[in-house]
């Protein structure tokens, strides 16, 4: 019972009988070409099997149940009557300006339509990080506490920590749950000049995540003076989502919160001690407020995270946008329709209503074995 080698041997006897491997996604994708589940709710499978945080979960349990589903469903059903009544106005004009009527009733109904698609739209970006995560980048200079922070939030010594400048040579991934705000916590290289070959492929990795990432934690051991590296680090990091932590609290401050007025406000500076594991129950407190106004959303909310409906949805408002121009433009009301009609098609690929075969191919073939 459990052995590997006595599973193997009865699986080969079943595939020598007939039976086969599950393709990826199979079980899930048959339920939805039966239309037991529309694609959303499909997507949500994979999802949920991915959810990192409670919160995520929730969110995809939602998108499971039929949430998104429902209300992409009454968006196009708005569009659908706004079509029909348009294509009775133009067949049985019961007025004189029949153009007239048709054109402001269709000019009603998009920025209604419009209206609902941006507030989905509006979900997106607190979504987005409740499905991926925060793509956080933990940065300073050499020896400044970076791997002890990824220590002490992931709650496991997981980075080596010594007190020899450069040992972090390459950048560590780690998710963590902040909050209820996943975290992809990377640990970096300190960002230093050095003659070291395999330490300067280590900071030009860190340079990199450091563009590439939505929240910066950016260390400052504030028992010594700024260093020319500290200030490049603060003016490189300034226009983007930053959270300035001034570590070794513990020791004799050569830095204050007030020394950084020129690069941020001193109230949003943070005095932590990883020795002491001080000040990290505010930096988890300033990680959930900055992006989710201290709450993971509303409870009941629906979000959009998947980057494929952002994408479809974001098309939709385009098109949108098309049919209110043509009105603008005085274009005839059956052209105008046209893009109205493709708002309609594009919403539909959100619940497979009017999906191709190669996507389907393409998504399901992103889930593990069965399921």
């Amino acid at each position: 019972h459990g052995g590997v080698v006595s599973v193997n041997r009865l699986l080969q006897a079943i595939l020598q009988n007939g039976a086969r491997m599950a393709e990826p996604g199979e079980f899930t994708k048959r339920a939805f070409l039966n239309g037991r589940i529309d694609l959303s709710q499909a997507e949500a499978v994979m999802d949920l099997i991915r959810a990192k945080t409670d919160r995520a979960m929730d969110v995809a349990l939602r998108q499971l149940d039929g949430d998104l589903s429902n209300l992409i469903r009454n968006i196009r059903q708005i569009i659908l009557n706004t079509l029909a009544e348009v294509e009775v106005n133009i067949d049985y004009p019961e007025y004189d300006d029949v153009e007239e009527v048709t054109t402001k009733l269709l000019k009603e109904k998009t920025n209604e339509v419009k209206g609902h698609v941006e507030q989905l739209l509006h979900t997106a970006k607190q979504g987005k990080i409740l499905r991926e995560g925060l793509e956080t980048a933990i940065i300073g200079r050499p020896n400044v506490g970076k791997s002890s922070l990824l220590n002490r939030l992931i709650r496991e010594e997981k980075a080596i920590v010594t007190d020899i400048a450069g040992t972090t040579r390459d950048t560590i991934e780690e998710y963590v749950n902040v909050n209820g705000v996943p975290l992809k916590l990377v640990d970096t290289a300190g960002i230093r000049e050095t003659e070291d070959v395999v330490e300067r492929i280590g900071v030009e990795r860190s340079r990199k995540a450091l563009q590439e990432a939505d929240l910066i934690l950016l260390l400052l051991n504030q028992s010594e003076e700024l260093s020319p590296e500290d200030i490049a680090l603060l003016e490189a990091s300034q226009q983007m989502n930053r959270i300035i932590l001034l570590n070794k609290s513990d020791l004799e401050a050569r830095v204050t919160p007030a020394d950084l007025a020129n690069w941020s406000e001193p109230e949003k500076v943070i005095s932590t001690s990883m020795l002491e594991q001080v000040g990290l129950d505010l930096l988890e407190k300033q990680i959930s407020e900055m992006f989710f106004a201290g709450e993971t959303g509303e409870q009941d909310a629906t979000y959009i995270s998947n980057v494929r409906h952002i994408a479809l949805l974001n098309d939709t408002v385009a098109a949108l946008e098309e049919v209110l121009s043509g009105i603008e433009a005085d274009m005839p009301v059956d052209l105008v329709q046209i893009d109205f009609t493709h708002a309609w098609e594009l919403l539909g690929e959100i619940t497979g209503d009017t999906v191709q075969d190669e996507l389907l191919t393409q998504l399901f073939s992103q889930f593990c074995l069965g399921k």
